[in-house]
Parts: structure tokens; C-alpha cells; sequence
């Protein structure tokens, strides 16, 4: 694994950044397939989703982790080096982080990634007060860090690491030193409504992307390409 001193694009289990602009990723070859990967889902399910026991079903398939790594899947070697952050709580992303790049490798030689790890901003069913205190911790921790990485992209899809690191970087946009573009995926689990993460982030993401259509009717800003993990 390179030194995690390099410092273009930046990936969180969660989140993820690119030296590549935004549009590329939505509109170029590299997103394509994804794209007509998810219109063609979009078809096939169309009737599913009228059905809420269906939707109920997909709620417990994948996790965070799973799902950011089948979006980076879809994308070519520009988008190098990947700068993974995920919660020091987390005991399994690492192993799927390292598996999935190992399997890259043997495609990509020149494959660069980096692990990193912050306090989690918040816990399943911890309390709000608290909440408020361990957030605002880990974004003090985030900073740093991404002042040192200067991440031109950041992808993300709704870890609660994923808060901290969002706003440590639009604050460096704030100061002039490097303005990072935000695009967060909503999981795949969520339905009818955002997570918390989402509810945050819909306000200060670039592209916000959603795989429902109940969702893209409640959140205009959104974009809805269908199921695209």
C-alpha cells in the first residue's frame, strides 16, 4: 500500500474523492455503464416498487461499505489514489477494502489506495445530546486529515463518518485553500426516506443521487438514476 502521504483523491467507506471533475463521473464512460446499468434496473423493477413488502425486502442486503465499493467498481484507474475513511469503531471495511483492491490490482498495476480512520460521529441509538458532542469531535479530527489530503471528489453514501469528513471539507472551501466536490449516493435500503446522513448532506452536496422515485419526489434537488448498486 502506498504512503499514505499522497494527496489527490480521497475515499471514505462512505465517502471517496477523485482528481477527476464531478461530471465525469455522471456523464463519461466511466459512469455509463452504471448508468444504463440502472436504467435497465429501473425497467425491470418498475413494478416491484409499488410493492412495499418488496421494499421492505431490500432494507437488510448490503451495507455501507458494500455498496460504495460496487459504485468504485465502475470506475477507471484516473480516479487514483482512492483515500478510504472509515469509522475506528468499524472491525470489517478494512478487509473488504484491502480484498476489493487486491482484486483491482491484478487489473490495474499501478492501483494506489490509503486507509485512514476517525472517531465515529455517532452510534446506532445513541442519543442526540451526545450525538452533538462526539459530531463535533470527529470533525475536528477529520480535519486535519483532509487538509492534508486536498481531495478534488468526495463520494459517499451514508456512514455517519461520512458527516464529519463532508463538512471538514467544505470548511477548506470556506478558507480558499481547496474546494472539493460532494457527491453522496442515498443507500440502497432507503426508500421512502433519507438517512440522517442524507437529511444532512442534501443541503450541502453537489450531486445528491437516489435510487427510489418516492425519493425524488419528496427531494427535487436529487437525482434519481434507479438502482445503480
Amino acid at each position: 500500500m502506498p504512503d499514505s502521504s499522497v494527496s489527490e483523491p480521497f475515499l471514505q467507506t462512505g465517502t471517496c474523492v477523485s482528481s477527476k471533475p464531478l461530471t465525469n463521473i455522471l456523464t463519461k464512460t466511466d459512469a455509463g455503464q452504471t448508468c444504463a446499468a440502472a436504467r435497465s434496473s429501473h425497467r425491470k423493477l418498475s413494478m416491484a416498487i409499488q410493492d412495499k413488502a418488496f421494499q421492505r425486502s431490500v432494507r437488510p442486503l448490503r451495507g455501507h461499505t458494500t455498496e460504495i465499493l460496487r459504485l468504485l467498481s465502475c470506475l477507471s484507474e484516473s480516479y487514483s489514489p482512492r483515500h478510504y475513511i472509515f469509522a475506528d469503531s468499524d472491525k470489517m471495511s478494512e478487509a473488504k477494502i484491502r480484498s476489493f483492491e487486491q482484486k483491482r490490482s491484478e487489473t490495474f498495476s499501478n492501483s494506489q489506495f490509503t486507509l485512514d480512520r476517525i472517531p465515529r460521529s455517532r452510534e446506532v441509538r445513541q442519543s442526540w445530546t451526545s450525538s452533538v458532542v462526539t459530531t463535533l469531535y470527529s470533525i475536528l479530527y477529520s480535519l486535519p486529515l483532509t487538509y492534508k489530503l486536498k481531495p478534488d471528489l468526495i463520494l459517499c453514501n451514508g456512514p455517519g463518518t461520512c458527516v464529519p469528513v463532508c463538512i471538514s471539507a467544505l470548511l477548506l472551501g470556506l478558507l480558499g485553500i481547496k474546494r472539493a466536490i460532494i457527491v453522496y449516493v442515498e443507500s440502497i435500503c432507503r426508500v421512502e426516506t433519507l438517512s440522517l446522513s442524507g437529511k444532512i448532506l442534501y443541503y450541502f452536496s453537489d450531486y445528491f443521487i437516489v435510487q427510489w422515485p418516492d425519493l425524488k419526489e419528496k427531494y427535487p434537488k436529487s437525482v434519481y438514476l434507479g438502482r445503480i448498486v
